[in-house]
């Protein structure tokens, strides 16, 4: 499956400038700002574990539902790094010679992570978050880090028509916390009852989250979306809203094409003329596209609500990151009746 398109972030601003019609899809690279969540071994009844985490949109997750038996690293815990163009350092690989688990994304979202893992003589527990949830495919394997030209010759990475994106499913997150709490039990089982206690105690706290999505189903229900990336379509898909992005655009999008101006201009169409109720914007998304069709909708009093690809530096939690996107979705929804 081809690789990602990479997010131009701020840091990318000035490239992004030189281009008048380019669509700015998923980050960029700088400090990994890895972080790491220590062990408490004298509340752990059982053998305290070495976990390391690709990500920060599944760290915070593995962090609760480890709690005091496992020292947690998450690699990539910035959100000004792109995940899809990564390089492991020495220090990563040296992160993951001594994990005993290490939890990716996959759907190569994540490759250079597994990579890191396949280049090991030893190889840790893994948890495949696209492995658990079945997205990725047999073809979809054959085809991981091909590469395909841009018509303007110029090389890119797709999402090869699986959306990598797949903390944004509530069902998703629910059956990978499920998959990590059972290879945390079987590699310290005498920890059980505590991997049992923390699993059930994330679970209570997602309750609210859940909640959120269930009370966003009547305010959905009839309603359309239109968004400048995909990242939020596993969310939207999970509370009935209806995908009103014009296809050609979302297919520019999702494999970091230049969208013809024809997708543009219909896109904009579908904002001024009703057909679209929210608008769903990126705002860790540089380029002039996604400005323009924010500005439009503002123009047509089409609300916008702010998605993130990643947890931001600033949110305290999965959980707390996306209650304050639902939220604003409520409100967006709410105000348009």
């Amino acid at each position: 499956m081809p690789r990602p398109a990479p997010l131009r972030r701020p840091a990318l601003a000035a490239l992004a400038a030189t281009a008048t019609l380019t669509l700015a899809a998923c980050g960029t690279s700088g400090g990994a700002g890895t972080t790491t969540a220590e062990a408490d071994a004298g509340n752990c009844p059982g053998e305290v574990l070495d976990v390391v985490v690709s990500v920060s949109q599944w760290g915070d997750v593995v962090e609760q539902l480890a709690g005091d038996c496992a020292t947690v690293t998450t690699v990539l815990a910035s959100s000004a790094v792109d995940p899809h163009d990564y390089e492991a350092t020495s220090a990563d690989i040296a992160a993951f010679t001594d994990a005993e688990l290490v939890v990716v994304n996959g759907a190569d979202y994540d490759h250079w992570a597994e990579d890191a893992i396949a280049s090991l003589d030893t190889a840790p527990a893994v948890v495949d978050a696209a492995e658990v949830v079945g997205v990725e495919t047999e073809e979809h394997a054959e085809e991981e880090h091909a590469e395909e030209e841009h018509a303007d010759g110029e090389e890119g990475h797709a999402h090869g028509g699986v959306n990598p994106h797949l903390w944004y499913s509530p069902e998703y997150v629910q059956a990978v916390a499920t998959a990590v709490t059972e290879q945390l039990t079987e590699l310290s089982p005498d920890a059980a009852d505590h991997f049992t206690e923390q699993a059930e105690a994330w679970e209570a706290d997602l309750q609210a989250y859940l909640d959120e999505l269930s009370a966003l189903q009547s305010a959905a229900a009839g309603r359309s979306y239109a968004a400048t990336e995909s990242v939020f379509e596993y969310t939207a898909e999970a509370i009935g809203l209806t995908d009103a992005t014009p296809e050609g655009y979302r297919e520019a999008a999702s494999n970091e094409a230049e969208p013809a101006p024809g997708d543009v201009a219909a896109f904009e169409a579908a904002l001024s003329d009703g057909s679209v109720d929210v608008l769903v914007y990126n705002s860790q998304t540089e380029g002039s596209i996604p400005e323009q069709l924010r500005a439009s909708a503002e123009a047509a009093d089409v609300p916008v609500v702010e998605v993130t690809e990643s947890v931001p530096d600033d949110e305290s939690s999965f959980i707390a990151w996306q209650l304050s996107q639902l939220e604003q979705l409520s409100d967006a929804l709410g105000g348009g009746q």
